[in-house]
């Protein structure tokens, strides 16, 4: 049984296979990223799903591509919870993006490939090697154009009285604008950034306003600029997407790219379909 994960911070979508490719189960965690999860909690995410608890000794392959697995320290940590975990299965763990690169790119093509989610991140795949001129930082300070800076920006815009009136309504409605259960969250309970990253489908839903036009523009602007044009062929070659910000906010990646001259190319909300396809064809 082979074990295929596409994991952000905010949940992680399992799917088993057999040597033939055929799906065993599908399953759903809350997000696995080791950079802000300590393996007790990782553990305790597994064992909450019976599919997975059930068959951790029937797994012969791990294929784990994650948030957070940026660096050797943190895909070195996730390999070893893991590995005391399916004790029987060789594990691989590698960062998400080359989960986008396999299910968005085509064998042997080059592309920008890009993750818009809860959070963000752009790398080039030359069509071997996944190449990154910029180290996240994570959510506080980078992670333009994601789903949880966006969520920041409409919480500061209705708290500084900059969101329309008839918006402020409506967002009041839909969420629990209280300062002292904004700030546990923040502050107090686990993954501040898949909270925020709740708000951006407010954003989704209003994006014919002006209003949240110029927040969408913004951000896009935002992560063409430090992300996709630090690539000196970016208009070369296509630019693939997946995340449910990149999906959900197609139309307005279309705009943005039109301004830079660049190519958009495949835009996925989730790249685990492909990476069935990428394993089978790789097994």
């Amino acid at each position: 049984m082979k074990l295929i994960v596409d994991s952000g911070s905010t949940k992680a979508d399992w799917i088993a296979i057999d040597d033939h490719g055929k799906i065993l189960f599908t399953t759903q965690t809350l997000g696995l990223n080791p950079e802000i999860l300590e393996g007790d909690q990782i553990i305790e995410r597994l064992d909450d799903r019976f599919d997975i608890q059930q068959n951790k000794k029937l797994a012969t392959h791990l294929y784990f591509y994650g948030a957070g697995c940026g660096t050797d320290r943190m895909k070195i940590a996730l390999k070893e919870v893991f590995q005391n975990y399916f004790i029987n299965a060789q594990i691989v763990v590698e960062e998400d993006t080359y989960a986008a690169v396999y299910a968005t790119t085509p064998k042997d093509e080059k592309a920008i490939v890009c993750i818009l989610g809860t959070g963000s991140n752009c790398s080039y795949f030359d069509g071997t090697v996944l190449h990154q001129k910029v180290q996240s930082l994570g959510y506080i300070v980078m992670d333009d154009s994601s789903g949880n800076v966006y969520g920041k920006e409409l919480i500061r815009k209705y708290y500084f009285n900059k969101m329309p009136k008839e918006l402020a309504v409506e967002f009041e409605k839909e969420y629990n604008v209280d300062p002292d259960f904004i700030k546990n969250k923040l502050y107090k309970e686990e993954n501040p950034n898949a909270y925020l990253a709740t708000f951006a489908k407010f954003l989704i839903q209003h994006k014919d306003t002006e209003f949240c036009q110029k927040i969408i523009r913004k951000g896009m602007k935002s992560f063409i600029k430090n992300y996709v044009m630090q690539f000196d062929n970016c208009k070369e070659v296509p630019v693939h997407f997946v995340g449910s910000i990149a999906f959900y906010l197609k139309e307005e990646l279309e705009c943005a790219f039109d301004k830079y001259d660049l190519q958009l190319g495949n835009v996925l909300r989730r790249p685990i379909d492909g990476l069935i396809s990428y394993h089978i064809a790789n097994k």
